[in-house]
């Protein structure tokens, strides 16, 4: 069991109390509103990153005017706090490697604010590289045993680009290329399928097993960067047992 698609489903709860907090809808402008500046352009249908920021915020019910003013931000038709993209590096408990992206209009706050949450939860904060080797960017996703057959799911991932389908318990995973992540979303939404979850992902080439005070400091120090203002995503190579998540 890979535990990827386990570590899935606690951020999908967790993202529901986000979203219920109003910090799903902060995360969401900040994307839209980068991907519209880097994509060059605020136009769905010639830039794809904006497409999936644009779906995703739909997807948590944002206003079409909320998203508009994202996007006219980002191609600097309105004013706004210019976002930069950072990511940190770090350690968890019993080695666990931790890669947090965040986006900031100040650096120097931001990467304070994230080197005392490492040093506060049990975890010190790395040099750059010091363990995106460890993790793969990688398309992933979670699709629901009952949506498909392994076989048919199988033959429509894989015809749309995927390079591996594993099965994990309830669920399927499916990853690809980031750039072929839109053909296969495209070719499951044709097939009538709605995956679990959807996204481009930096995917551990292996996991850390935690159990017990370990795996409580893991909890923490992930929510405590998660619950950051500027942080967007964290990714980290653990793996806790559901009963000891709960």
């Amino acid at each position: 069991m890979s535990g990827h698609s386990k570590w899935h489903s606690i951020k999908h709860k967790k993202g529901a109390l986000d979203a219920k907090r109003g910090k799903m809808f902060t995360k969401l402008i900040k994307e839209i509103t980068v991907a519209a500046r880097t994509g060059g352009s605020g136009d769905i249908d010639s830039n794809a990153r904006l497409r999936k920021a644009v779906t995703d915020a739909k997807a948590q019910n944002m206003p079409n005017d909320t998203i508009d003013r994202a996007i006219k931000r980002g191609t600097g038709e309105l004013e706004g706090a210019a976002y930069d993209e950072v990511t940190y590096e770090g350690y968890g408990p019993n080695g666990v490697a931790v890669m947090v992206e965040a986006m900031t209009d100040n650096r120097n706050r931001t990467v304070a604010e994230i080197r005392h949450i490492f040093s506060k939860n049990g975890g010190n904060m790395g040099e750059a590289g010091s363990v995106g080797w460890m993790f793969d960017k990688k398309g992933y996703f979670v699709v629901d045993k009952a949506a498909k057959s392994e076989d048919e799911l199988f033959e429509i991932a894989i015809e749309a680009g995927a390079d591996d389908m594993q099965d994990d318990g309830e669920v399927f995973e499916i990853f690809t290329t980031p750039d072929n992540f839109e053909s296969v979303s495209d070719a499951m939404k044709k097939a009538g399928i709605e995956p679990q979850a959807a996204e481009v992902s930096m995917i551990p080439q292996n996991y850390i097993k935690l159990e017990g005070p370990d795996a409580k400091t893991m909890m923490k120090l992930y929510d405590a960067l998660d619950d950051n203002d500027d942080v967007q995503k964290v990714y980290a190579n653990f793996d806790i047992d559901e009963t000891e998540m709960e």
